[in-house]
């Protein structure tokens, strides 16, 4: 089943002779389940790419839909309300609200649609990812490694049609960068997440089953690794 389908998608900023063309002609589709890791140098468009995945930018050609909804036809509230719903946000930096505990910020994408946990998935989820023991702590009290394990539950606690990780591993040590990959690999396979894990580090991008390599704002390779 098609999550995720890109056709003909560009991205330009300015105009006439200062015109930039940060994507020129993506084509992507992405089925449910699917772990697939975006890789590119700075300034090859994958960051552009993300941004207009995760509906917080729009293209200026071409079309986006993920489960079934186009993208183009959503306004800025509708986008808003889109991305907490569907696509989970994962960053390098964890944008944990500090005065919150983590339980309260796992729960937070809920709490904003006065929504109730499913309490079976919520205990999975933070079971799953190693905090279960973690939920009354605030987020200064927890290392770097846990945080971000916080941020992924966080990221997951609406079941989204697609997890965005963007570059989730480049502000740790290698140890807590192998224990995210791993986490992040946990959850495609026991939660059947969809993942596309945006990275410069090939090492990392070859963690996932399919590699598609971004080049001057075009895909120039994809390659399904198992």
């Amino acid at each position: 089943m098609e999550i995720l389908r890109c056709e003909g998608v560009k991205k330009s900023y300015g105009s006439g002779s200062s015109q930039v063309m940060a994507l020129n002609g993506i084509d992507l589709s992405v089925s449910k389940g699917e772990f697939v890791a975006i890789v590119g140098a700075s300034g090859s468009g994958k960051s552009t790419l993300l941004h207009i995945l995760g509906s917080v930018d729009k293209p200026t050609g071409g079309k986006v839909v993920i489960d079934g909804t186009d993208l183009s036809q959503l306004n800025q509230t509708q986008a808003a309300v889109f991305r907490r719903r569907k696509v989970g946000l994962v960053y390098q930096f964890y944008n944990l609200i500090p005065t919150l505990t983590i339980q309260k910020n796992i729960l937070m994408p809920l709490t904003l649609d006065k929504k109730k946990p499913n309490q079976d998935y919520f205990e999975k989820v933070v079971h799953s990812l190693g905090i279960a023991e973690k939920l009354d702590s605030l987020p200064n009290q927890l290392s770097g490694g846990q945080q971000q394990r916080a941020a992924i539950a966080r990221s997951l606690i609406y079941r989204p049609a697609l997890l965005l990780a963007d570059e989730p591993t480049g502000n740790l040590d290698q140890k807590n960068s192998r224990e995210i990959i791993d986490m992040l690999k946990l959850s495609n396979r026991s939660l059947e997440q969809t993942i596309i894990l945006i990275t410069h580090d090939e090492k990392v991008a070859l963690e996932a089953e399919r590699v598609v390599t971004v080049e001057d704002g075009r895909i120039i390779r994809d390659e399904r690794r198992r």
